[in-house]
């Protein structure tokens, strides 16, 4: 499986308990999935098959959630999906029963794949102009303007629907001084969803 050193990193800062579970969970979907790759979704490590979702891995504070994707709604009862909030590795079901539901997960991935390549490709949505308020508060902060230049289309996107969405004028002008705040500091819109 093709390693991103963003995992190692997200697994050196979880809390010591979490540490081995993430270790072992990452080692259990190499074995599960060796032609994967992992990568970080949502702030999250995730295990994917030509860039789509099989399995996911989280830290919280005093457990682990694992989410094999496909599998429905299937949850635990506690929002962690089928194995529950895991707190050590006495918790997890034998490696044979996850390895089993990623390769279930891989060959969904596979054919639901191999089902939409006869499929148009996807239009991009097409930018939305910068409103000019919005373009003079980037021109006095250099710091925002280039962590705003350089996000991907999508998250550029977020920032200027959130903006432009604003009904009265009061509230779009707080939303453009967040926004820079935001910016100054490398977040992107949504940036409270994306870690644990």
């Amino acid at each position: 499986m093709k390693t991103d050193p963003r995992v190692d990193d997200y697994i050196a800062k979880a809390a010591p308990f979490a540490q081995p579970i993430l270790t072992h969970l990452r080692s259990v979907a190499h074995e599960a999935l060796p032609q994967g790759e992992e990568g970080m979704k949502w702030g999250m490590p995730h295990f994917m098959l030509g860039g789509k979702n099989v399995a996911g891995m989280s830290a919280f504070k005093a457990h682990c959630a694992f989410i094999v994707h496909g599998e429905g709604r299937v949850s635990s009862g506690d929002g962690m999906g089928a194995y529950g909030k895991i707190a050590s590795l006495a918790d997890l079901p034998a490696d044979t029963e996850i390895i089993s539901a990623i390769e279930a997960a891989a060959a969904r991935v596979a054919s639901v794949g191999s089902a939409t390549k006869g499929r148009a490709p996807r239009t991009a949505k097409p930018e939305i102009p910068v409103p000019e308020d919005f373009a003079t508060a980037l021109a006095n902060s250099e710091a925002a303007r280039t962590a705003f230049d350089g996000f991907a289309p999508s998250h550029r996107r977020e920032y200027l629907e959130w903006i432009t969405g604003a009904k009265r004028e009061e509230t779009r002008s707080k939303r453009i001084a967040q926004a820079i705040e935001w910016l100054v500091e490398g977040r992107k819109r949504n940036w409270k969803y994306e870690s644990c």
